[in-house]
């Protein structure tokens, strides 16, 4: 196994434990603002493990979900900031 194996791997697991410890803070945050940025992070976690897997598996099918799911979760931010700061999301 060689050092690219190795450390794809445990960025993998890193990654997994990241998403993991995001998930709780989702589902126990105090505040809805613990609960947005924890779900702004597991958006960008989720695109940092597919990118790995990507490399892991040498497929560049996964690059193109990574930037989908990107795009998705930055405008879902988005409009759940201006739905809890206005209180509509469109003006």
């Amino acid at each position: 196994m060689n050092i690219l194996d190795w450390s794809l791997n445990l960025a993998i697991v890193a990654v997994t434990l990241a998403v993991a410890l995001c998930t709780v803070r989702l589902l126990r945050g105090p505040g809805i603002t613990d609960r947005l940025l924890a779900l702004d992070t597991l958006y960008m976690n989720a695109v940092a493990l597919i990118v790995l897997l990507g490399m892991r598996w040498s497929t560049p099918l996964l690059f193109e979900a990574a930037l989908i799911v990107a795009m998705l979760g930055f405008v879902s931010t988005v409009a759940l900031a201006r739905y809890i700061s206005r209180g509509d999301v469109v003006e």
